[in-house]
């Protein structure tokens, strides 16, 4: 664009979008620097995340998983087009194309396109009774399903959205099935803690399928799904929910000539600016990042890496300096009363980096024992040999038991051995923790271990 006043386009109105053009206006006022966001749902700024718990009534309202509103924005000088899909970035002429074929100039750009969910070519995928769990749209799909009288659900996948699925439709009275093609749930955790989710979700009345990848979704006379048949068997259901795990959306980007990663992902420095196009940014789920313990490139689709990514770029083209610290791959889920949490490296991850690695497991309670509402936990560390230095970390347990993952991912970011850990200063009261944390426990059977 020409004069003065710049313009800043963001693709993607949801964590990172948004995020950067909030930094943006923070740093620059509306006489400097006009905002635009273009988002191709009706919807900005909402908690993809708090989608199943709406589905299974925590959340009351849809309204309620919306943070802020394009009035909102408007109100800080930020522009927001609702409804409005970008077909087209024209990198040499500084423009995007939407789908009406206006044409909208830009000084920078924030790629911000989100994730894609995964959708293998099954037959029968598309048919009517089958719903992704990605947008507003699609819990209020699932909800006039079950709404209608639907009875028996079906889960196909294993991850975080299958294991909050399964839970919310068991909540809502429906008889559950989760089919995987994975040996078990939770990929991420190493199979002995992952055996354990499997066999708590069983306790729940789940019926938990492994080792069984879908090769039809069948359909009634209607053209409606009914169930899905693996190479094992024939599974009956009235709704079906894809639970696949996510891709970065990165179709808009790649014909664009924008350089992706090694993951598939935009390739972006440290500052969320594409390493093709000094003027184009890229962050959330459509943007390559990397780990912080091995440093290699890495895709994690959460969406707290995708706020803070967005709050870098908005910083930078703000102009203040700002990078991007890394990931962990930090994450938390439940299903039913089972918390599970992870954070770094697990042995598969461990092993294909190299590191000469040992693990450690210990079980304890999440209270002190006499204390009421004692729960079982889980801890598994992952600790390099020789230098004790802890590098993975997994939980599984009851209430109580997932968020201690959060000391233990500081600890890895901070470069803390068992040793150091051990001998940390964490609080105790028989409410909340037995004398010694399992957390603490767990680091001292490392450090002895390292020790001798």
């Amino acid at each position: 664009m020409s004069g003065s006043r710049e313009r800043l386009v963001v693709i993607g109105g949801d964590a990172a979008g948004m995020s950067a053009a909030a930094q943006a206006r923070r740093l620059r006022d509306a006489d400097d620097l006009d905002i635009v966001v273009l988002e191709q749902g009706p919807d900005v700024s909402y908690s993809a995340c708090g989608i199943p718990y709406w589905i299974g009534g925590q959340v009351e309202r849809r309204e309620h998983l919306i943070a802020r509103t394009p009035e909102d924005f408007a109100a800080k000088d930020i522009t927001v087009r609702t409804g409005t899909r970008a077909e087209e970035i024209e990198t040499e002429a500084g423009k995007v194309v939407t789908a009406d074929g206006e044409r909208i100039g830009y000084d920078r750009l924030v790629v911000a396109t989100g994730g894609r969910p995964s959708r293998p070519p099954i037959p029968g995928l598309d048919a009517p009774g089958v719903f992704g769990v990605h947008r507003l749209d699609d819990g209020a799909a699932i909800r006039a399903a079950l709404d209608g009288g639907a009875r028996r659900g079906l889960v196909l996948g294993g991850g975080y959205i299958g294991l909050e699925m399964a839970e919310v439709l068991q909540r809502r009275g429906l008889e559950v099935t989760v089919v995987l093609a994975d040996p078990l749930p939770m990929q991420l955790l190493d199979a002995d803690m992952g055996e354990r989710v499997r066999a708590g979700m069983g306790a729940m009345g789940m019926d938990v399928h492994t080792d069984q990848a879908v090769r039809e979704v069948l359909v009634d006379a209607s053209g409606r799904a009914c169930g899905v048949r693996t190479d094992a068997g024939s599974y009956e259901a009235d709704l079906v929910v894809l639970g696949l795990g996510m891709g970065p959306e990165v179709a808009l980007a790649e014909a664009a000539g924008i350089r992706l990663g090694a993951t598939g992902a935009i390739d972006v420095d440290r500052t969320q600016r594409t390493r093709s196009h000094p003027e184009i940014y890229a962050a959330g789920d459509c943007a390559q990042t990397f780990h912080r313990v091995t440093g290699e490139a890495a895709h994690v689709a959460l969406g707290t890496h995708a706020n803070k990514q967005g709050r870098v770029a908005g910083s930078v083209i703000g102009g203040r300096p700002a990078r991007f610290a890394g990931v962990l791959g930090t994450a938390l889920t439940k299903v039913g009363e089972i918390e599970v949490a992870r954070t770094g490296l697990c042995t598969t991850q461990a092993e294909e980096a190299g590191f000469d690695y040992r693990t450690d497991t210990i079980e304890a309670t999440t209270r002190a024992g006499y204390y009421p509402g004692a729960e079982e936990i889980a801890i598994k560390l992952l600790s390099e040999a020789g230098s004790g230095q802890l590098i993975g970390a997994q939980i599984v347990g009851g209430p109580g038991s997932g968020k201690r993952i959060d000391v233990l991912a500081a600890a890895i970011w901070a470069g803390m051995t068992a040793e150091d850990l051990a001998g940390s200063d964490l609080s105790y009261a028989p409410p909340f923790s037995p004398t010694y944390d399992p957390v603490v426990v767990a680091a001292r059977v490392v450090s002895r271990t390292e020790q001798g």
